[in-house]
């Protein structure tokens, strides 16, 4: 380890709340140990996210401990050994240290016990077993450390047996090694991976999809999920063909493309039934479904022209579904070979001024409330959207005043309005 690991690991032991809470749990015969991620990413001089503590201690004493030392101790998981002890607002999440009873690929039986090595050798990789006491010094029961100098995720132990243990292991090998590999992933975890795809298909849907919203954002997303797909591991998750060159093109770009339900729809859709299946495959938020059903729908919208719509018909076009919507969709056909023109042509959509005018407006103009008063409203956004969308509320009004009298000629005369 070179001397500007150590200083970095050095730095997070001095942090005042870390160090308050190894104090609170390392006396009378109790150890505990900060484990996992944040010890792999100060080495990596990545970020600290979160800090988690694993330590002898049984819950109801880590708890007694944080309380009597003036923190917050909240027993989130306190039936599988973890508590969150919150430091001046920031949490951290105590777990005592455990072995397993049980496994049947989806969840665990665990015991207590006070081994830190057997504790470690449950974790999934190997460069998440290390841990970091009080003291400064390093432990490494799994050789993580040599596999994070090349950057390398690997199994702890023999792969398929940690994968039988929790098939979602696959999708989080395959996330950290987007998040956190370099070249080839490890040949005998792929293969693990492959021999144990059908374990995927026991796993909660929520779970799937929260691993796969994290490797979609993930820097090496690209070529991993093109590894998954040669693998035969991407369909099975997404349930349908993925677009890996739309994915590529918009994951290298800026703007939008971070966000994990844009990129699944880079990846997973063309048509409104894509949507409809990605809601029931992985459990989307409502957010999320809307917002991947409004790119599916500008897709089936615009795809197949000749040639860019004309700005007036994207702008009809984010009425009914949204600009956010239409926006996306013109970037996914951007990435699938589309006019340079595209982005300007976004940019334009985007600038589109509110229509102001609401129903009040139009039945102060005199016009009897009822269907008639959605009749001007939509007449005279359509008179806005041909006139270039002015933005001027009085220049918008002349258009609503204009339909409410065109509305009551032809009440009086019987004609059918027309759009």
């Amino acid at each position: 380890m070179m001397g500007v690991e150590r200083q970095r690991l050095g730095e997070l032991l001095a942090r005042a709340d870390v160090a308050a809470l190894l104090a609170a749990l390392n006396c009378d015969g109790e150890e505990a140990r900060i484990v996992g991620g944040a010890v792999r990413n100060v080495l990596l001089g990545e970020p600290v996210a979160d800090i988690d503590v694993a330590t002898t201690c049984l819950p109801q004493e880590t708890m007694r401990r944080a309380r009597a030392a003036g923190f917050k101790a909240v027993p989130t998981g306190v039936e599988h050994g973890t508590v969150t002890v919150v430091i001046d607002g920031a949490p951290f999440e105590v777990t005592t240290l455990r072995r397993d009873v049980e496994t049947d690929g989806r969840h665990a039986v665990v015991a207590f016990g006070r081994d830190f090595r057997e504790d470690a050798l449950r974790r999934d990789f190997t460069i998440n077993a290390l841990g970091l006491d009080a003291t400064g010094e390093l432990h490494d029961y799994a050789d993580g450390l040599a596999d994070l100098a090349v950057r390398r995720v690997r199994f702890i132990g023999v792969a398929g047996e940690r994968i039988a243990e929790d098939f979602l292991r696959i999708l989080r090998f395959f996330r950290f090694h987007a998040r956190y590999g370099v070249g080839e992933p490890d040949r005998g975890a792929l293969d693990a991976c492959i021999a144990g795809r059908a374990g995927l298909d026991g796993l909660s849907r929520e779970r799937v999809w929260a691993e796969l919203r994290k490797l979609l954002v993930a820097p090496r997303a690209t070529e991993t999920l093109q590894v998954m797909a040669g693998a035969g591991l991407l369909m099975p998750v997404i349930g349908g063909v993925p677009h890996l060159s739309r994915f590529s093109a918009i994951a290298d770009g800026p703007g939008e493309g971070v966000y994990p339900a844009f990129r699944l729809a880079a990846l997973a859709v063309a048509v409104d039934e894509d949507a409809l299946r990605l809601r029931e495959r992985l459990r989307l938020s409502n957010a999320e479904f809307e917002r991947i059903s409004g790119i599916a729908a500008a897709l089936e919208a615009l795809s197949g022209r000749g040639s860019l719509p004309e700005i007036a018909a994207l702008r009809r076009l984010a009425h009914r579904i949204g600009a956010d919507a239409v926006a996306g969709g013109l970037v996914l056909l951007g990435a699938d070979g589309g006019s340079a023109d595209t982005q300007a042509l976004i940019a334009e959509l985007v600038r589109t001024p509110p229509f102001l005018p609401t129903g009040k407006d139009v039945l102060a103009l005199g016009v009897d409330a009822g269907p008639k008063v959605g009749q001007v409203l939509e007449a005279a956004r359509e008179a806005w959207i041909e006139a270039g969308c002015p933005a001027d509320r009085d220049a918008q009004m002349a258009l609503v005043a204009a339909k409410a009298v065109g509305a009551e000629v032809r009440a009086q005369t019987g004609e059918t309005p027309r759009r």
